[in-house]
């Protein structure tokens, strides 16, 4: 009695294709190799912080007219050493890439994303944030002008856009409703205030100028 095989397939497989099957097997090898020493003795032994970069050094920073003095790795940003080690919590991260803005501070009175700035670059510098503004018996008339107009719905990017409008004032104190459009293209607001976040910019200007702000 005969038996029946199963028919062989000899078609030649197609080169240069991305296969799961290839994928898994290169998986299986690449861990066979840190498990039986095929991977050179010294990339193995080499200590974590050898291979993560330098270590901790110094920082002061100076944050609302008050030196802080720091212990982080050169690659921090003002942004983390702001939220994660001081607890200024203010600034926000939210695209992280130096384009929407929520992260403002003041550096020497200049507008700056924090999270574009290595925090011991910043060191020597007089830095301020929102909550340097909030501080003492009085707010900030900026902030009052925020709560005035509805120049805010959720809030997350509003410490941002207020140390903005800070730096904006300073360098523009009488400004036109078209000045304030056009200045503030770095910063956006995920709720769409912007009506009210110019009216209050137009507002806090009226004190420097006597009342006279149309």
């Amino acid at each position: 009695m005969s038996s029946v095989k199963e028919p062989t397939d000899v078609t030649p497989k197609p080169k240069g294709r991305f296969s799961r099957r290839g994928f898994m097997r290169g998986v299986s090898v690449g861990s066979g190799a840190l498990g039986t020493g095929l991977l050179p003795r010294e990339v193995l032994a080499a200590p974590a912080a050898a291979l993560a970069g330098p270590g901790p050094v110094p920082v002061t920073l100076t944050v609302n007219g008050k030196d802080h003095k720091l212990s982080l790795e050169p690659r921090v940003t003002l942004l983390d050493a702001l939220r994660n080690h001081l607890d200024y919590t203010g600034a926000k991260r939210v695209c992280d890439r130096g384009t929407c803005g929520a992260c403002t501070v003041l550096l020497d009175g200049k507008a700056v994303y924090a999270c574009n700035i290595l925090a011991i670059d910043a060191q020597g510098k007089n830095i301020q944030t929102i909550e340097g503004l909030a501080a003492g018996p009085q707010p900030d008339p900026l902030i009052r002008a925020f709560v005035n107009n509805d120049g805010l719905q959720c809030g997350f990017c509003t410490p941002g856009l207020v140390m903005a409008a800070k730096a904006f004032l300073a360098e523009n104190p009488n400004p036109t409703p078209e000045q304030v459009r056009r200045g503030f293209g770095g910063n956006l607001c995920r709720c769409g205030s912007y009506n009210g976040i110019r009216r209050a910019i137009l507002e806090a200007a009226k004190p420097a100028q006597g009342g006279q702000n149309a």
